[in-house]
This record gives structure tokens, sequence and C-alpha cells, in this order.
């Protein structure tokens, strides 16, 4: 029981984020209609307003509420897009190994006795390429944020990779949500509303697919030498 205390903290908090409404506050119309206050407040109170938003975005993350995507465009409209880049990338790192950490301290062991051959090898072959799978994983935006947090803590994947492969795979996704945010208030001026599907667009998801590719280049050489190795000479 002790070692499903991390998960059970992160569950209630939760159920009390989504009893309390917390999301609702993440809406465009709350942005539009306070953004010069928000704006003065992060002017005032530079080092404040930075540590605050890398406060809420890795709770918002560690708690897997779906509020990212949101949280990121603010982060572009506040900070601009380098500095914005930079803190959602460090922020949604940050709560995304809370959720590893939780997940491998409560259930990897059991998940690794009652594995049967054909987890365990599956465990085996991610774990030697982790970089690689968790660099695709995250660069294709097919599968939700919090389920590439659990999964990899399940399949023993070991923390740096886990770090590495998160931080450089999700940069690209999040320069194209902060770059809609340093764009917001022309938007807001002109009446407008951002795509949040702007991602799946060919000409933004087609370079990401090509990154998840190269990024699979590394796999695929290192299974083709196993081939070539395996295979005996004529």
């Amino acid at each position: 029981m002790k070692r499903l205390l991390p998960v059970g903290i992160l569950v209630l908090g939760l159920c009390a984020a989504w009893y309390f409404g917390a999301t609702e506050f993440l809406s465009f119309d709350t942005l539009r209609s306070h953004r010069t206050e928000m704006q003065n407040l992060v002017q005032q109170n530079p080092v404040t307003s930075v540590i605050g938003f890398i406060v809420i975005y890795i709770v918002v993350v560690a708690l897997s509420l779906p509020a990212g995507s949101m949280l990121t465009i603010i982060g572009g409209f506040l900070f601009g897009v380098t500095a914005g880049t930079i803190y959602v990338v460090i922020a949604a790192t940050l709560g995304a190994v809370i959720v590893y950490l939780a997940a491998r301290y409560a259930f990897y062991d059991y998940m690794h006795a009652k594995a049967g051959h054909a987890l365990r090898k599956m465990q085996q072959g991610f774990a030697e390429d982790a970089l690689s799978y968790l660099m695709v994983l995250r660069l294709v935006p097919l599968f939700p944020f919090w389920l590439v947090n659990l999964v990899p803590a399940l399949l023993g994947v070991k923390l740096r990779p886990f770090i590495l492969g998160t931080m450089v795979g999700i940069i690209p996704g999040t320069f194209v949500y902060v770059s809609i945010g340093d764009g917001l208030g022309a938007l807001f001026d002109q009446g407008k509303m951002p795509d949040f599907g702007i991602i799946f667009e060919p000409r933004i998801l087609t370079p990401i697919i090509g990154l998840a590719v190269l990024a699979l280049i590394p796999v695929a050489y290192k299974k083709y030498r196993k081939h070539k190795a395996g295979t005996p000479a004529s």
C-alpha cells in the first residue's frame, strides 16, 4: 500500500482539480478578458511570473489535466517564442518525471514480477532503444501526453533517456503552440480564435513526422546490423 501513496496523491489531486473546475479558467475567453492584467503582471513581476507559470504547468502535467496545449499557448502569449518554449519544455519535462517516478515506484515491481515472456521481450526491446522510441512517441501527436509518461515507467525505461527523450521530443510541438500564443494578441484584435488542430495540418505535421523517422534510423540500423551478423555467410 505504501508504494501506491504517490499515485494516490496524484489521483486525489486530479479529482480535486476536476471537482473545483480548475481547467475552466484556462480558456481563450478568460485570456482575452484578462490579457492586459496578465501582461502587466509579467512586466512588473518577471521572476515571480516565470516561477508561477512553471509551477502551474508542472502541476497540470503531474495531475494529467487536459490543459497542456492551452498553457503552452499562454506561455507564448506571456513570454514570447524563445523564453516561452524554454519554460514549457522545462515544466512539461519535470511534470512528466513526477508521473514517471510515481508510476515506476507504485507498479513496476508488480508488473515485472507478473510479466510473461511476451511482455518481458517487449520491455527489453523498448529499453534497448528507449531514447529513439520516446522521441518518436513525443514527436508524433497521436498518443496522450499522460500515457507516454506512464508506459515507459512500466516498461522499465531508465530515468535519463526518459528525461532526454521527453525534452527533445516535445520541442517541435511546443514551438508550434508557443508561436500561436506569441501571435494571440493580433488574433484577438481581429476577433479571431486560434486553432488547436493546426499541428495536424500537413505543413506542420509532415516535418514533425520526418523528425520521428530520423529518430528511428538508429533503431533500424541496429536491427540491420544484428540481422546481418546473424546471417551465415554464403
